[in-house]
């Protein structure tokens, strides 16, 4: 998780306001950066409730992921057990045809060694995990930088895709375009606390 034993938020947001004085008035409205507490999933637990959320509402889809984990006894399932459990029964706790394929497929990806551990990841560069996890159907990159971002706490994520981060980058910048690869360029000024700076992009629209 991103907290301030694996930066200093302080200095974070003193560079990003040096860097960006236009995303410094950002930070000075809306105060010190504060990810949250949020209990640390592993990646194939954070990846099952990613594909359950896809294209869902919030509340519907806890309820969803509510219904799937009570297949299990309410524990998260292992990937033998997705595996192993009927699609049928996938499918009456609300999951559709295409998100049963992609849990199926997921899982057996990671019963298969090829989703890496907490401590696998720790070890690769954010570009080698997507590579690595969009081979995965039903992950799309957009799906892994926010596993990078919640899940494993990397400080320095663009999502270049997220509408929301770049409508709002627009505003901030008064731009009435803004391509990914522009965004990306942009995105250069917030480096190496990308992530953070995403963090004030979202609270801008809130």
């Amino acid at each position: 998780l991103i907290s301030s034993k694996t930066f200093d938020a302080k200095k974070a947001c003193r560079e990003l306001a040096k860097q960006d004085p236009k995303l410094g008035k950002l930070i000075k409205k809306h105060g010190p950066f504060v990810w949250g507490k949020r209990k640390a999933l592993d990646p194939f637990e954070y990846l099952l409730r990613s594909i359950v959320f896809q294209q869902l509402h919030g509340k519907a889809a806890a309820t969803i992921h509510g219904r799937v984990l009570k297949i299990f006894g309410k524990t998260h399932p292992t990937p033998l057990q997705i595996l192993e459990c009927e699609v049928e029964l996938l499918r009456a706790a609300g999951l559709s045809g295409n998100k049963t394929l992609a849990a199926k497929d997921l899982a057996r990806a990671a019963h298969e060694g090829k989703v890496p551990d907490r401590k696998q990841l720790a070890k690769m560069s954010n570009e080698e995990i997507i590579e690595i996890l969009t081979e995965i159907r039903g992950i799309g990159r957009w799906t892994v930088e926010m596993l990078l971002m919640f899940g494993i706490g990397r400080a320095d994520v663009l999502a270049v895709d997220d509408f929301a981060l770049k409508k709002s980058a627009m505003i901030l910048h008064g731009k009435k375009k803004l391509t990914p690869k522009e965004f990306a360029k942009l995105g250069e000024l917030w480096a190496p606390y990308r992530s953070i700076a995403s963090w004030y992009l979202w609270r801008a629209l809130d």
